[in-house]
């Protein structure tokens, strides 16, 4: 299986395409051997995220690496964030900028389309099946896509990142008081900064599934990996650092779902 679905009673529905870490031993050695750590995944996501469970959230996590395929790019390959560095559908760089892979053993136009068949689509048909048949048992879904990244990444962006970075696709993917909800639960932390459609606003999947007309309101939130592990090898879970910022995302989530509620009482 190339993911897995767990399934939860609330209109909530978590994706987390980074989060995987495995490359398929036959193509292990088309690349470079520091790609085999797989530094550029979204570490500890699903153990950060302890309070899921108790929101009742169904959670989408993949198995296998983003150098393998990026489940959260578009699958024509279109630049996600024109003008600036962009990592591809079939990534060929480290987020260093360096390549990811040997000289000459990039994956070619028939090899990507395989991975997109075998990977891509199959995350993205549960993910579309997933919010429908939310949708269609409470009348409303927030899909809310869970990243996290390193603080300060030249080859992306310049300087370091705010800690929290909501993305709305400036809006489009959810209702305003959605986003308004989520950015003030994070004001109240006062020792956690965070952005609302800064320099990360959303993805494919939240630009592509929310559908604020259609009742999905869809939240990206990009964090600071420096909240709640270390940025270096061996990236290690840091639990102390980790019970400090989990209040502030299950905050952040339940105020999304009672934005949610209240929008769709209405």
């Amino acid at each position: 299986m190339t993911f897995t679905l767990n399934h939860g009673a609330a209109p909530l529905l978590v994706s987390m395409p980074h989060i995987g870490s495995d490359i398929p031993q036959e193509l292990r050695d088309d690349y470079m051997p520091r790609a085999l750590a797989a530094e550029d995944t979204d570490w500890h996501l699903d153990r950060l995220y302890n309070c899921l469970p108790a929101l009742g959230a169904n959670v989408l996590r993949p198995r296998y690496s983003r150098y393998v395929i990026d489940l959260n790019r578009p699958p024509d390959d279109a630049p996600m964030y024109p003008g600036a560095s962009n990592t591809e559908l079939c990534p060929t760089r480290f987020f260093s900028g360096d390549p990811l892979y040997r000289p000459g053993r990039e994956p070619s136009p028939e090899e990507r389309a395989r991975r997109r068949a075998t990977y891509w689509e199959p995350y993205h048909e549960a993910l579309r099946q997933e919010i429908d048949r939310i949708r269609a048992e409470h009348g409303y879904v927030l899909l809310w896509d869970a990243h996290s990244i390193r603080s300060e990444i030249p080859w992306l962006f310049e300087g370091t990142l705010p800690d929290l970075n909501i993305g709305t696709a400036d809006g489009a993917s959810a209702d305003p008081a959605i986003a308004q909800a989520v950015a003030g639960a994070a004001a109240r932390y006062a020792d956690v900064s965070h952005v609302v459609n800064g320099r990360f606003k959303g993805g494919y999947i939240t630009r592509n599934y929310g559908d604020p007309k259609q009742h999905v309101h869809a939240v990206q939130l990009e964090m600071c990996q420096s909240l709640y592990m270390g940025e270096s090898p061996p990236y290690a879970y840091d639990q102390a650092l980790a019970q400090g910022i989990q209040p502030v995302l299950k905050d952040m989530l339940a105020a999304a779902l009672s934005a949610c509620e209240a929008l769709h009482a209405r």
